[in-house]
């Protein structure tokens, strides 16, 4: 009577025998063996259309930072164009006159004979108004005044004004037997009645500046000289 081995030890050597003749299977096959001995030079193939013992050509190296040279432009051909006919340019009009235009004259002011002026007495508060004709003088205490002109603004004017050109000087009364003291001019220039303080009286005691002025009538009768106004 012999041993019998088990079933599963057999088939357990089964396997082992199928996955050995697996790996045996699974190696790459070894490539082909190169013919050529060793030390000899291996050439490499030719372009059939180049003949065999040529020279190679030899490549230009790329220069570096450098741009390839402009290429050659053809310029065109010049034409010149046709000729112009005198018959073919129509005559340009003639230019118009121009008729310069006149400005307008500027108005002017109207003159009167007469300011009304306003006069001041500082030290007793005493106020009085009087009429003072061109080129008479007219004495109001020690003040003597003498209008040269007396104008009223253009209706063109931005203002409605009266302007008086005058002198005042100063020039107090003599004392009874004595000779009268020389005038001392106070004042000379333009008055404006709508800026007294444009251009005012600087006195001490009197204070005085322009109203407005107005055109009288001369009285045939009226003497010439000049007068002294009412308090």
């Amino acid at each position: 009577m012999y041993y019998r081995p088990p079933i599963t030890v057999a088939f357990a050597l089964c396997l082992c025998a199928m996955a050995c003749v697996g790996l045996v299977n699974a190696q790459p096959a070894p490539g082909p063996v190169s013919e050529t001995p060793p030390g000899t030079a291996i050439v490499a193939p030719t372009d059939p259309g180049i003949p065999s013992g040529s020279p190679p050509e030899e490549t230009a190296p790329a220069l570096s930072g450098e741009e390839a040279p402009p290429s050659v432009v053809t310029p065109p051909i010049a034409t010149s164009a046709p000729a112009v006919q005198a018959n073919e340019v129509a005559a340009a009009a003639p230019p118009e006159a121009k008729v310069a235009e006149t400005p307008a004259e500027a108005l002017k002011r109207t003159r009167s004979n007469v300011a009304i002026i306003q006069a001041l007495d500082k030290v007793t508060a005493e106020s009085i108004r009087f009429e003072a004709e061109v080129g008479k003088p007219v004495r109001y205490k020690s003040l003597i005044f003498t209008v040269k002109a007396c104008e009223n603004a253009a209706p063109d004017e931005a203002y409605d004004d009266s302007i008086v050109y005058l002198t005042i000087d100063s020039q107090p009364r003599s004392a009874p037997g004595k000779s009268a003291q020389p005038a001392r001019q106070a004042f000379r220039g333009w008055m404006y009645a709508s800026s007294p303080g444009l251009n005012p009286l600087e006195h001490p005691v009197y204070d005085a500046w322009v109203i407005t002025c107005k055109a009288v009538v001369p009285d045939p009768g009226a003497s010439p000289k000049g007068g002294t106004p009412k308090a």
